[in-house]
């Protein structure tokens, strides 16, 4: 019986993917085929989120439990490789070469080429007669259409392709070089071709007006075509008329690749192979994929199909994109790169240089190894001081506890949920804060980033990525909404509550919908409503007669449109506090007083707020912590926009944690801070109050 489990479990094969659709139809399909193939296999699909891929990867692989392989897109395979999460496999001759050479990492290849991806040229032919072959034709094309071109011109993935045209990139010589000359004056081309489109496109602006016949071409991927409902053709990118040199666009390639912990590397290996080669032409003609075997295009059904064999020529002039761990940091300096150029602050060359100085710190060494011995001691003198101190405390309330043991009993679930769920995560983060995180390994640091960040060592204290610029930024933000918050909720309370107003009941359902709808679909709506071109609100100043304003242009108008965002999420809660304490405001008071001869103001300003304090300086502190570390407004509507001057500290945080090399220890020393910050703050706020709000 053992040696029958034995080989069930030697014979099962886990693999993870995140297709959907019809090429998760096709790649399963392939993988049941593979599987009857073979009645002593029993393969286990699991199709994982796109978002938490990566993440659940690293951390299930090191222990045991993750798949024996998995598809992903090839980028990680120098992060991975390093990390020791991936094994060597052979990829046999008849893949397109530049698949192969996106999956090979110092001279081994890493995963079983299956698919490919690049953008290439959309365009309408009811609008134009043929695609343009060279930039000088792209920039002379003639339409009817509104734009001529539409593509997200302040997405770096989008425009890279024609720094390649001019023999720029992001790397040259194995290092990064964003600051070339051929960048720049790639970079200068894309400003001219912007002129001929959309202003600050979005995915969903640009998919909008190719289907509403407003752009007559669109630069775009694969995925584009499942939202088209308009005729349409694909042609590769023009050549750049300059340098006579295609534009290249970045190519990323779906693989197999083999975990290096699995137990069954051997047949995770030859399922890569098998997937590959037989499964190419099923996965091309029903998943519409790019596949990478070039035998699949001599079937007469993929041949004839005018979509993937153009897509198939603009695989001949891509770049695979680069594997080095380098890459992920340049995306955040190369994308304020471009939207500094695009909204004219800046020209390519200052853009450019402030990109690579901005690449050089987020990039810059860990800090050196700190001796842990001294804290570890300070560690143990506290923790042995906190334990006395509570030892103490039971035993001088030893009688007190002994009488209320009930009551003990009732709070402790809620006890050891907030343990869990609150203490056990911020000690963890506070320990985090003392090491360096790099490339997978934890190096301790002591009380270095804490230092960086508390005397500006990597950003000058002026810079808005710096940490006191932002504290001030968070501050101006949290007191701006604050005071619209209590002003308007307030205000609308104190009319909602008269008797000659009509229909209150309805006027309050209404005003209590802003709070009522999740704030990031009210945030992407007020986005939409801040468009330079397309927005609700530059449309009425349009009909004012006032010109349109690039709200994410400057601080002041960024600013703006982020506050009255959350403006609209936050009056309402200050309306309904007001109004639930007004009900306990006898009015004999206020008619009094004004048979007395005090005026409104005089009436709100001593018998109402006064009697309002209680119910609303409690709700003015909640109200601020929540402000202060209100993420989702900043992320979704201004990005920190511009040049990260908007930022708050949370996003801050977060933006160390997740788009500058993942360094953990620096974003939760960040978040360390913060809750100091909150803290100070609470106990100000409690001594306000004269009671504990938090």
């Amino acid at each position: 019986m053992m040696l029958l489990l034995s080989i069930a479990a030697a014979t099962e094969l886990t693999v993870w993917h995140s297709y959907r659709g019809a090429e998760r139809a096709a790649f399963e399909a392939q993988l049941s085929r593979f599987d009857e193939e073979r009645p002593d296999l029993t393969i286990q699909p699991l199709a994982v989120p796109n978002d938490s891929y990566s993440t659940k990867l690293e951390s299930a692989i090191p222990r045991g439990n993750g798949p024996d392989a998995f598809v992903f897109a090839h980028e990680r395979v120098g992060d991975w490789k390093a990390k020791g999460l991936i094994a060597p496999v052979e990829v046999e001759e008849g893949h397109h070469p530049a698949t192969v050479s996106a999956v090979t990492w110092e001279d081994e290849t890493w995963a079983v080429p299956l698919a490919a991806k690049c953008l290439a040229l959309f365009y309408n032919p009811e609008l134009i007669a043929a695609p343009p072959e060279t930039t000088d034709q792209l920039l002379s094309v003639e339409t009817d259409a509104q734009f001529p071109i539409a593509w997200q011109a302040t997405d770096g993935y989008y425009n890279v392709a024609w720094l390649h045209g001019y023999g720029g990139g992001i790397f040259q010589d194995g290092r990064v070089q964003l600051d070339s000359p051929e960048n720049r004056e790639g970079m200068a081309f894309v400003m001219e071709l912007a002129q001929r489109g959309p202003q600050d496109p979005t995915g969903a602006l640009v998919t909008q007006l190719f289907n509403d016949g407003q752009a007559a071409m669109a630069i775009n991927g694969p995925w584009f075509i499942g939202e088209l409902n308009v005729p349409f053709e694909v042609a590769p990118l023009p050549t750049v008329s300059a340098t006579g040199q295609p534009a290249a666009p970045f190519l990323t390639v779906d693989g197999v690749f083999v975990s290096a912990h699995g137990t069954n590397q051997a047949l995770a290996q030859e399922l890569a192979g098998w997937l590959g080669r037989e499964g190419a032409e099923h996965r091309a003609l029903v998943g519409r994929q790019l596949v990478s075997w070039l035998d699949a295009y001599d079937n007469p059904e993929v041949a004839n199909d005018r979509v993937l064999n153009a897509f198939r020529d603009q695989l001949d002039s891509s770049v695979p994109m680069p594997t080095q761990p380098e890459m992920a940091a340049t995306w955040e300096p190369m994308a304020r790169a471009w939207r500094r150029v695009m909204r004219g602050a800046h020209e390519p060359d200052t853009a450019l240089a402030a990109a690579q100085t901005e690449f050089s710190i987020v990039t810059r060494p860990p800090p050196a190894e700190a001796n842990p011995v001294p804290y570890l001691v300070l560690m143990g003198l506290v923790a042995t001081g906190l334990l006395g101190w509570f030892a103490r405390a039971v035993y001088r309330a030893r009688r007190q506890i002994s009488a209320w043991r009930f009551a003990y009993a009732y709070v402790a679930p809620a006890s050891i949920a907030m343990t869990a769920l609150v203490v056990t995560p911020f000690v963890v983060g506070s320990a985090v804060s003392l090491f360096a995180h790099h490339q997978g390994d934890f190096t301790f640091v002591g009380l270095t980033h804490y230092a960086d960040i508390l005397f500006a060592r990597d950003w000058p204290v002026t810079s808005p990525q710096s940490f006191w610029y932002t504290l001030v930024v968070t501050v101006l933000w949290t007191v701006s909404n604050l005071a619209l918050h209590v002003t308007l909720g307030v205000a609308l309370a104190m009319l909602l509550r008269e008797p000659w107003v009509r229909l209150r009941g309805v006027f309050r359902v209404l005003l209590i919908l802003p709070w009522a709808i999740p704030n990031y679909i009210t945030a992407l709506i007020w986005k939409g409503m801040f468009h330079y071109q397309f927005g609700a609100i530059n449309g009425v100043l349009g009909w004012l007669g006032v010109e349109p304003v690039s709200w994410f242009g400057s601080f002041s108008t960024s600013f703006a449109a982020n506050l009255a965002t959350n403006t609209w999420l936050g009056f309402p809660f200050m309306m309904v506090v007001t109004l639930g304490a007004l009900q306990s405001i006898p009015r004999d008071l206020e008619q009094a007083a004004e048979v007395d001869g005090a005026s409104g103001w005089q009436r709100f300003r001593h018998i109402t707020l006064p009697l309002l304090k209680p119910a609303l300086l409690p709700a003015v502190v909640l109200g601020s912590v929540w402000t202060f570390n209100m993420f989702n407004i900043i992320y979704l509507v201004s990005g920190g926009e511009p040049d990260g001057s908007t930022e708050i500290l949370i996003s801050e945080a977060y933006r160390w944690a997740f788009t500058r090399q993942h360094q953990y220890g620096y974003a939760a020393a960040y978040a360390v801070l913060i809750f100091f910050v909150l803290l100070a703050y609470s106990r100000f706020g409690n001594r306000v109050t004269g009671q504990k709000v938090l």
